[in-house]
């Protein structure tokens, strides 16, 4: 994700990086080519039998196009904004269970830096499992050797952290630590990480229908492709300037979109998944009073957080 300080709007409209032009450009140069091609062969069009495009229907398809990308862009935001809200929940149930042992088992330290190091294996673990990444590194800081080996060795690891979450709350309960309201009260909160583990895999897991995707892109190219024989005749030498300029903003909501579409990956506009578990992992260790903590995440000099 982008975390660019403010900057006059003028120099804002050059930025390059988070932008989707990088992956529009060949394709936009593609529109240019057949713009070209137009102007080389509008002579044909002169002809009483040449056969000849109007604006006119583009101008319908335009319109239909646009409300169709602009669907499809709400769509994919939506999914984006979901997925930061449950990284949030993940962040506030986290502290919330930790507060609540802290306040309720106040003489077990040694229990205190056990479930923090599992809340923050936890975060990291999701973090690797939404983007099919190894998660080995931060599991040997975290978990002893036993307890690595039979996360490691799940089918689902995320799930298993908090399998043994649950033990360790009710091994304090068997210890008559908690009562069975107290008891109630922790479970509710490991609950909630489940529900923020079932829904990023929901999202994780199902993308916005490919025949949905497929045929807006296939309109918007083939829009693209022919806008050019449209413009040609009242535009002239014209036509590549606001043919480009046109498919420019088709084109990149289309990008925008599919970018949007998967918020857990690493691009520039994605969700700074290795911020957000850093900035869970600072919390939760300053509330145990375990020092030093990690280093305050910070755009690197692309103002980017990954």
């Amino acid at each position: 994700m982008i975390i660019r300080p403010e900057q006059h709007w003028f120099f804002r409209l050059f930025d390059w990086h988070g932008s989707v032009l990088s992956k529009i450009t060949f394709r936009l140069l593609l529109n240019v080519i057949m713009s070209v091609i137009a102007i080389v062969i509008y002579q044909w069009y002169q002809l009483p039998s040449g056969i000849h495009l109007t604006v006119a229907p583009f101008s319908l398809l335009g319109i239909a196009i646009a409300i169709f990308l602009g669907f499809r862009n709400n769509a994919s935001y939506s999914r984006f904004v979901e997925a930061r809200h449950l990284w949030g929940m993940l962040l506030i149930a986290e502290r919330s269970l930790l507060r609540q042992l802290l306040t309720l088992v106040p003489q077990a330290p040694e229990t205190h830096r056990r479930i923090t190091d599992y809340l923050i294996a936890f975060s990291w673990s999701l973090k690797h499992q939404l983007r099919n990444t190894s998660a080995d590194v931060e599991l040997a800081r975290l978990l002893p050797p036993e307890v690595r080996a039979s996360v490691e060795e799940s089918a689902m690891p995320t799930n298993r952290i908090l399998l043994l979450l649950s033990g360790e709350i009710g091994r304090l309960r068997e210890q008559g630590e908690l009562s069975d309201i107290t008891y109630s009260l922790c479970e509710d909160r490991l609950n909630e990480l489940g529900q923020v583990l079932g829904g990023c895999e929901r999202i994780a897991g199902t993308p916005v229908p490919f025949a949905y995707t497929l045929i807006l892109q296939r309109t918007v190219y083939l829009f693209c492709a022919l806008l050019p024989f449209a413009l040609v005749g009242d535009l002239h030498d014209m036509t590549p300037f606001v043919s480009v300029f046109i498919s420019y903003t088709f084109l990149s909501l289309d990008s925008l979109a599919e970018e949007l579409e998967d918020p857990f990956g690493i691009s520039a506009n994605d969700l700074p998944l290795n911020a957000i578990c850093t900035t869970i992992e600072r919390n939760l260790r300053d509330m145990i009073g375990h020092y030093p903590l990690p280093e305050l995440p910070t755009p690197d000099r692309n103002y980017n957080l990954t």
